[in-house]
């Protein structure tokens, strides 16, 4: 078992911005005291230890830098889920007995305030939301063990909000996710809340506006990805598909407009990609009408390149901008290159040159 005590009580001390000074006078030692923990010459009393967690708002746990192994808590977890899958309410007292035995894990605290949440759906169910919302609380506390890159303090508040909705506490709900909405993450949820809760649908649409401009982009740049990853596996059927679920999705979306816009960029790489799926499904004319409709958009966006989005089907805010940029290449001439690079496939790549400089 590692004990990093001395390791942690720095880091902390450090994060706060304080001097062994000032955290001796603190902890009412003297700074010598200070200089020997962090050096691992000596060891805070216990007392002192529970003291310093509490001051730095962790657990001893965390401060000792003690890490269980978690078999065991692995375990049990996977036989929590089961129930819950089965709506089993024994899953409840499993997860309590499960947090008696690991009180300080991040890990079970976390997972058990999901339990909570779980059973927290319906009516007479404060008690559950309630327990949940403790848990969440607690695993802020103790988010430094976190190991999982999928977790974070915002997300934590992501499900509180969820429970307060639970609750019927709307105002609460919704101020949690705007007061930690970095990049708008929380846009989408916080403009549902005010348009069907909160009845406040002038304060929603920017939220919504904001919520469905983010999902467009998210949603499109996995299409594209997986496409490639579709490609890479010789699936190129449902390569096809997907693209084409995307075009639908931007015609749909999107309205035609004289101007140009960074979708131009956006229909040229769904276009070409296209092409070279039709290319290998055997669809000679599909692909040169792919290939030509590539052509035009990389023509009309680089003739006059813009980087705003362009016309949607729903209003945007008049404070609303957003510059839109990628990393394949300055021009769209440039991106498309960039593309069948990547794709490494000379059919595709020649039939490209040939009919763009026609």
């Amino acid at each position: 078992m590692e004990i990093t005590l001395s390791d942690n009580i720095r880091k902390f001390r450090k994060e706060r911005r304080l001097t062994q000074e000032q955290l001796a006078e603190v902890m009412g030692v003297t700074t010598g005291a200070v200089h020997k923990w962090e050096s691992g010459l000596s060891v805070p009393d216990i007392s002192l230890i529970v003291e310093l967690a509490d001051f730095f708002d962790t657990s001893v746990d965390v401060l000792l830098g003690y890490k269980m192994k978690d078999n065991n808590i692995k375990s049990t977890i996977d036989r929590i889920d089961e129930m819950c899958r089965n709506s089993d309410p024994e899953a409840i007292n499993e997860a309590e007995k499960l947090l008696m035995k690991y009180p300080n894990s991040f890990k079970v605290v976390h997972h058990c305030a999901g339990v909570y949440s779980f059973f927290g759906v319906g009516k007479g169910k404060e008690k559950e939301c309630k327990r949940a919302l403790e848990l969440y609380e607690q695993a802020r506390i103790l988010i430094d063990q976190n190991t999982n890159p999928r977790i974070s303090e915002a997300t934590i508040l992501g499900n509180m909000s969820m429970v307060y909705i639970l609750t019927g506490e709307y105002d609460r709900a919704v101020k949690i996710l705007e007061e930690h909405n970095p990049k708008g993450i929380f846009s989408d949820n916080i403009g549902l809340i005010k348009a069907l809760y909160l009845k406040k649908t002038k304060e929603a649409a920017p939220f919504l506006v904001d919520g469905m401009l983010n999902g467009f982009d998210t949603l499109l740049n996995s299409m594209l990805g997986y496409t490639a990853v579709l490609c890479s596996e010789n699936k190129f059927l449902v390569a096809n598909k997907m693209l084409n679920l995307g075009l639908d999705l931007m015609k749909g979306v999107l309205i035609e407009d004289e101007k140009v816009s960074f979708a131009d960029k956006e229909y040229a790489y769904t276009y070409i990609l296209l092409a070279y799926t039709y290319l290998k499904t055997g669809d000679r004319d599909k692909t040169i009408d792919m290939i030509e409709k590539t052509v035009y958009h990389v023509n009309r966006f680089d003739s006059a390149p813009k980087y705003n989005i362009g016309k949607f089907i729903f209003d945007i805010p008049e404070d609303w901008s957003m510059v839109f940029r990628d990393i394949l290449g300055d021009s769209a001439k440039e991106s498309i290159d960039m593309l069948l690079k990547f794709i490494d496939d000379t059919e595709i790549t020649e039939l490209w040159d040939r009919y763009y400089k026609q």
